[in-house]
């Protein structure tokens, strides 16, 4: 039966090394399941594959995107499925791997068809958040869909926005779009996920955050501050830079928040992960990996 093949873990983890090996295994290209490392120029704060690994194996949906490009867990679920009608008929496994759960729910649960945005319609929504600010945004939701206000996670005014979109454009709640019904899927699916203990994987978000500082963090996010209003910015590690780069906070003071933010990132992609009951996990601490390989393949039974 064709198999979708689900390789995720939270951040710093070690998925891209692992996931290079799985692909070869199973002769399957990547889809990477990543919300940022879709967009060009975020190299090094989005750990996007070097160009030697993206030559070892084919990628999708990496580096595809320009930072001002409209993207969302929608139009990824539309894209993949497509893709997997065409590799289905090529092979029996398909990979795809990231820490995305958006993406990853959406491609293997299906996600509400909830209207596309008109760009008008965006305009607007984001001038309306420039000039009268998230508090003036969350009220207007709570007026217009309360029962959507009430779950909506008030920080993520990307999510906040989008529900008001909807509202405007169609003259309906985004609550009642929101149906939640599991889509079937024409293949198999085989979630996997990777995890540390706790300090191991905290201690390896430590290390890697210093390692994007040697590899000239500072310097991308530079290139990048006239653009730091686009929502693709708006994510751990650029925004970090972005307080150095206008004065606001000292280089220390912004890498130690950075490694805070990514380790409160990495907690909340657990929680998420941990909800999900047919996730296999796989330890890697005392693992090297060959012997995590080896433990998917007998997963997926391989022999």
């Amino acid at each position: 039966m064709k198999t979708l093949v689900v390789l995720t873990g939270p951040t710093a983890v070690g998925k891209t090394e692992l996931s290079l090996k799985v692909a070869k295994l199973l002769s399957s290209p990547i889809i990477s399941a990543d919300s940022r490392q879709i967009y060009k120029h975020l190299n090094i704060g989005a750990a996007t594959p070097t160009n030697e690994q993206l030559q070892l194996v084919k990628h999708y949906f990496i580096a595809q995107l320009e930072l001002d490009q409209y993207f969302s867990a929608a139009i990824y679920e539309q894209q993949v499925m497509k893709l997997l009608g065409q590799l289905f008929k090529q092979q029996n496994f398909a990979l795809m791997t990231g820490g995305s759960m958006m993406y990853i729910d959406a491609v293997c649960n299906g996600i509400d068809d909830i209207p596309t945005v008109d760009l008008q319609v965006r305009d607007m929504m984001k001038s309306k958040l420039q000039k009268e600010g998230p508090q003036t945004l969350l009220e207007q939701l709570r007026l217009l869909d309360p029962e959507y206000y009430n779950i909506v996670d008030k920080k993520n005014m990307k999510r906040v926005v989008h529900a008001l979109e909807i509202c405007y454009m169609t003259g309906k709640t985004y609550s009642s779009f929101r149906t939640g019904t599991r889509k079937k899927r024409p293949f198999k699916i085989i979630k996997i996920a990777l995890e540390r203990n706790r300090d191991i994987l905290f201690d390896r978000i430590n290390r890697r955050v210093d390692l994007m500082i040697e590899d000239g963090l500072l310097e991308e996010a530079r290139g990048l501050f006239p653009l730091r209003h686009l929502n693709s910015l708006n994510t751990v590690g650029y925004k970090e830079m972005f307080n150095v780069l206008d004065g606001t906070w000292t280089i220390d003071f912004a890498i130690e928040r950075m490694k805070k933010n990514t380790r409160v990132y990495a907690k909340k992609q657990m929680t998420w992960m941990k909800k999900d009951p047919e996730i296999n996990w796989i330890n890697l601490d005392n693992l090297d990996d060959e012997q995590a390989l080896k433990k998917i393949t007998l997963l997926l039974g391989i022999n």
